[in-house]
């Protein structure tokens, strides 16, 4: 369903460009998941690596810090930019990169809804309202699976 929707989002108003069936929202999922989810953990080892020579705690290496260090990371930078860049153009939400949650605007009984995904979920199996956030994840109707973050 390809029409545009303006929704009032706590921060402003947001548009969502179109809405995802479950179908196709899976599909995505598999697709965008799997490369987000490799190019996210080759970026945080080569992080670690850097935080390792330097001695210092992983969360004190900024991206920046590593492609002023070891420029050759700057091709898998490029790569997770076109990866985010695709997520966004297909209208879906990206959360969170480390846990891997990402956002697919959907419709249920009439109200607009995000169908919602974690790395490690082998489907999209639930949903949550747009102001809910990860906290209101509610299972998808056939979907007996728990809620997880990682």
């Amino acid at each position: 369903m390809a029409e545009a929707l303006s929704v009032i989002a706590s921060g402003g108003v947001s548009r969502i460009e179109h809405l995802t069936a479950l179908a196709d929202a899976g599909a995505e999922a598999a697709v965008i998941g799997t490369a987000l989810y490799t190019g996210a953990l080759r970026l945080e080892e080569e992080m670690r690596l850097l935080a390792g020579a330097r001695g210092v705690a992983l969360d004190a290496i900024a991206t920046d810090d590593l492609l002023r260090e070891r420029p050759a990371a700057r091709v898998l930078v490029e790569e997770l930019d076109a990866i985010v860049r695709e997520i966004e153009e297909s209208g879906a939400h990206l959360k969170d990169v480390r846990l891997g949650l990402v956002d697919f605007p959907s419709e249920r009984d009439g109200q607009t809804i995000y169908l919602c995904w974690q790395f490690g979920e082998p489907e999209v199996a639930f949903w949550h309202g747009l102001q809910d956030g990860f906290a209101g994840r509610q299972p998808l109707p056939g979907s007996p699976r728990a809620r997880t973050l990682q």
